[in-house]
């Protein structure tokens, strides 16, 4: 008996240090290489490409998809680290708990704006049409990180290290939030139209309980 207990305890031990090890562990879900795990849609295939080890967005409206085996692309609570580069003029996105889909906006989850200087007013750092931010808090031609978090119900956008949002999300939504919530899902990048370049690198994801 107390054999099985000092096998159990063990077990239980090993369990939560690799518990704990995978909790702690930054994934790649860009190699700098190709599109691997990586699924474009239908609209306009060629506003994605490799560029200098970057994945460079130029092009009409398109949306990339992570479809790869990290999570089995499907997340619910996580942190994404990632570093993103505009030029004057741009305006992109990252999608978060969202899904594939062929054509069209992506309809499911949230969207977290990638602009300085387009005309749309709502800046990097904004949790598109949620919380949104009016300030600049990056700069065209310059690499900067994004660090997303993403636990329960809430999501912290933060820019450079700098909090942009902090946001929860009500129990209750509005009726007209669709699919627009948390729930799990994969990330997508945004191709948003065609005088808008954007660069993206150094995609990386830490799974959270």
């Amino acid at each position: 008996m107390k054999k099985l207990s000092l096998f159990l305890c063990l077990l239980v031990s090993i369990q939560t240090a690799f518990a704990q090890k995978k909790n702690n562990t930054w994934m790649s879900l860009f190699d700098g290489k190709s599109f691997a795990g990586w699924r474009v849609n239908e609209e306009n295939p060629k506003t994605f490409s490799i560029e200098d080890g970057t994945i460079k967005v130029a092009g009409e409206r398109t949306h990339l998809f992570y479809e790869g085996t990290v999570g089995n692309h499907d997340f619910k609570n996580f942190e994404l680290k990632l570093k993103a580069k505009t030029l004057p003029g741009s305006n992109s996105g990252i999608f978060i708990h969202t899904a594939y889909q062929a054509s069209g906006w992506p309809e499911k989850g949230y969207e977290i704006q990638v602009n300085q200087t387009h005309t749309d007013w709502r800046k990097t750092g904004s949790l598109y049409g949620i919380s949104d931010v009016k300030e600049n808090l990056a700069k065209d031609n310059e690499w900067y990180e994004y660090h997303i978090i993403v636990k329960g119900k809430r999501i912290v956008i933060k820019i450079n290290n700098k909090v942009a949002v902090d946001y929860t999300e009500p129990d209750v939504l509005p009726s007209d939030r669709g699919l627009k919530k948390l729930s799990s899902g994969t990330i997508a990048l945004q191709g948003h139209d065609p005088k808008s370049v954007a660069y993206f690198k150094d995609i990386k994801i830490k799974l959270l309980k």
